[in-house]
């Protein structure tokens, strides 16, 4: 760890230590796996508490009044753990006890239905319980404005920016008409937590409203669910069989989920500070997009 990142790790340390909450003394422990923010777990006499580090991030869309505003809401539908506290750049979390769910567990039959449910409340509850201003997360501008980030920071990537940013235009085309609930927008397998009796919904960097397309296309590619699991997810999503008007429009937003994630992480190997293998996260996302892209154009 160079002098700099020491600075600013104690710097965060002291200013956690300082927050008015604490009950008695605190014990801080860092915890891994983010790849967007800083984390910490905290506790004190009273309980343990997850302690969320991070600043707008206009680059990824990310806005903290629009992350704080969703998480509240989403508790408020009883999705999500408690918002303690909010101040500056820290958010303080309730902890809940529990495992993070692997792509692996996503996928099981048992699973899928719990999982899937928990993303319908999030697109019917959350909304009725969000207040203030509120964003739209288009992914085809995020494409866009990623593509013209890569060309100004001269990214090794830069050279495919254009043709990146073509191919998400035509998915726009593609996947429309476009219906809109309140969406999460960043459905990995680490953002479900399992306590054992329940799962919880965490992590509304990126929330906003979207195509509901674009959360059934991010849940399938970014953990792998087979064809016949993305026809039940469909179907059982929209209480009908599955048209082929629907399957292309989902083709084509499920294309884009994954284009948006490799280039999140393009953007992220030039722009993070965070100790992430961001390269290897792309070269990953990368070979799942063209993948899904072969496909798409083929059917």
């Amino acid at each position: 760890m160079s002098q700099s990142d020491l600075q600013k790790r104690v710097s965060l340390l002291e200013r956690i230590h300082a927050l008015p909450i604490w009950r008695g003394s605190i014990t801080t422990q860092p915890l891994t796996g983010g790849i967007t923010n800083v984390n910490y777990l905290v506790e004190d006499s009273a309980g343990k508490y997850v302690v969320r580090a991070g600043d707008d991030i206009p680059l990824h869309q990310v806005m903290r009044f629009n992350e704080l505003a969703a998480s509240r809401a989403a508790h408020a539908a009883g999705l999500s753990p408690a918002v303690v506290h909010a101040e500056d750049d820290l958010t303080v979390l309730q902890f809940i006890e529990s495992r993070t769910l692997s792509e692996a567990d996503l996928r099981d039959p048992a699973m899928l239905p719990r999982v899937l449910e928990l993303v319908i409340s999030c697109h019917r509850e959350v909304p009725k319980h969000l207040r203030g201003p509120a964003l739209v997360f288009w992914v085809f501008h995020v494409i866009r404005d990623y593509a013209a980030t890569l060309r100004d920071k001269d990214s090794p990537h830069a050279a495919a920016a254009s043709e990146l940013a073509d191919t998400g235009s035509m998915l726009e085309q593609a996947a429309g008409p476009f219906d809109i609930v309140f969406g999460h927008n960043d459905l990995l397998c680490g953002n479900f937590l399992d306590d054992g009796q329940r799962l919880w919904l965490i992590d509304f960097d990126y929330a906003g409203f979207n195509s509901p397309l674009f959360d059934l296309g991010g849940l399938a590619s970014n953990n792998g669910l087979s064809q016949a699991q993305e026809q039940w997810l469909l179907e059982t999503y929209f209480e009908a069989p599955m048209s082929d008007d629907l399957l292309h429009r989902y083709s084509a937003m499920k294309c884009a989920s994954l284009l948006r994630e490799t280039m999140w992480s393009m953007v992220s190997e030039i722009t993070s500070e965070i100790d992430f293998d961001y390269a290897a996260y792309t070269a990953s996302n990368l070979a799942r997009f063209r993948a899904a892209l072969d496909d798409f154009q083929n059917t």
